[in-house]
């Protein structure tokens, strides 16, 4: 059957506009369109199919129709209700890209569409946030027979694999594309940092300039976040588990504190942790009248909905993507696209020059999955150095850059023991 009969989607109508957003990020992916021409050629995942759990906008469907030039029967489906774009979907199923993903849907039709795209009996997976691989051991392990491996993206998601990896419950390779030096470096500070800010100014329309930004956790997505809010003018304030990253956030130039006292100044709040519940009701209850609560982790768990909404006499949408909480005591907050990723559930995501570097590593990674499967076993691995040097190599030439190389007396030098 054809990719059209086979999709679950909103509209076909909307292809037009869909096809306008892949034709601008492709034209701005140079790295990706390099492997792209390298896998029409060498035809790495012939015969093979491949599902795809991602953020469902322009950039993905770009990276999905480099896997199917490779050969694959690529089916795709969302990585956050609020992120698929319709018209986006529209245009793969044209290109022949099967399709299981709507903006917005139900809980449980959301995690139904999930299911379709695994019940095609994928050879090969890439993941954001573990859900496929979860889904599969967890519910559906009629699914795993066919499965090599795959790839996974976010921080979120590598904290789930090696729990699994860890208690020996990993049934196939995993590749941790977000521990990959291009990723996290790159992607996590520079692209996070952006994209936050974006989502955040594009829906709030307000100044930053002046005010007080808390930024929780200082991971490699904190450490773009808060760059960003400084560049914009903004008193940053870190809050930390980890002693090293506090440290590291204070020589910074960020004031570090408890989140309880930090929650008494801020006027932005932007968390990046990949864990639960790092704001809560104790922050509420002494919060400022108009805050704004956002999220950028994966999972929208870190902003405690529930104590919010127990504290609220009433909720609103006051603007597309702002939640107002009235609280009992008078006092106003706002929550950004409902504590999911404000940087795609409320803007466009990662600028496309970023995320051609990490898909790059993703479209490799399952390559290199797909061949050395039997070799890895049933762990999670990282990417290996070469690609992810490879990358770095192909973005320095898409820009013009150069750099030097060790002679063969400086590689001797280097690898010597010996007193020199």
């Amino acid at each position: 059957m054809s990719s059209l009969q086979n999709s679950i989607i909103t509209d076909l109508k909307l292809a037009p506009e869909g096809h306008l957003k892949i034709d601008w990020v492709e034209a701005h992916m140079p790295v990706l369109g390099r492997i792209r021409k390298q896998f029409e050629a060498e035809q790495p995942f012939k015969g093979l199919k491949v599902a795809i759990s991602l953020h469902l906008e322009a950039k993905t469907a770009y990276l999905a129709k480099v896997v199917q030039a490779g050969g694959a029967d690529v089916t795709i489906t969302g990585s956050n209700p609020l992120s698929t774009q319709d018209d986006v979907c529209a245009a793969l199923v044209e290109d022949g890209v099967t399709v299981y993903a709507k903006y917005n849907p139900e809980p449980e039709e959301y995690k139904a569409l999930m299911i379709k795209a695994l019940e095609t009996k994928p050879d090969l997976i890439i993941d954001d946030g573990g859900d496929l691989v979860t889904i599969l051991h967890s519910e559906r392990p009629d699914l795993l027979e066919n499965v090599r491996g795959g790839a996974e993206e976010t921080t979120t998601g590598i904290l789930r694999l090696k729990a699994m990896d860890k208690e020996g419950k990993l049934k196939f390779p995993m590749v941790a594309v977000n521990d990959a030096y291009c990723k996290y470096l790159f992607d996590n500070r520079y692209g996070t940092g952006q994209s936050v800010w974006d989502g955040i100014n594009r829906t709030t329309n307000l100044v930053v300039a002046g005010k007080t930004v808390v930024v929780v956790g200082y991971g490699w997505c904190g450490k773009g976040v808060a760059m960003r809010a400084k560049g914009l003018g903004a008193n940053v304030v870190v809050t930390e588990v980890d002693a090293i990253k506090a440290v590291e956030a204070y020589m910074d130039g960020f004031r570090v504190m408890p989140m309880l006292e930090a929650a008494k100044i801020g006027d932005f709040f932007v968390t990046v942790t990949g864990n639960r519940d790092v704001i809560r009701g104790e922050h509420y209850d002494v919060m400022k009248d108009g805050a704004i609560l956002s999220n950028a982790g994966h999972f929208d768990v870190e902003v405690n909905k529930p104590e919010l909404k127990e504290r609220s006499s009433s909720v609103r949408t006051v603007r597309r993507n702002i939640e107002e909480y009235q609280l009992k005591d008078g006092r106003k907050m706002y929550l950004l696209a409902e504590g999911r990723l404000v940087n795609l559930a409320a803007g466009d995501g990662h600028p496309a020059e970023i995320m051609d570097m990490t898909f790059a590593l993703q479209a490799l990674s399952l390559k290199y999955v797909n061949d050395c499967y039997k070799e890895i076993g049933n762990t999670v691995v990282n990417v290996p150095y070469e690609l992810d040097e490879q990358v770095a190599r192909f973005k320095l030439e898409s820009l013009g850059v150069g750099i030097d190389a060790l002679s063969a007396e400086q590689s001797a030098y280097l690898d010597s023991w010996q007193e020199h």
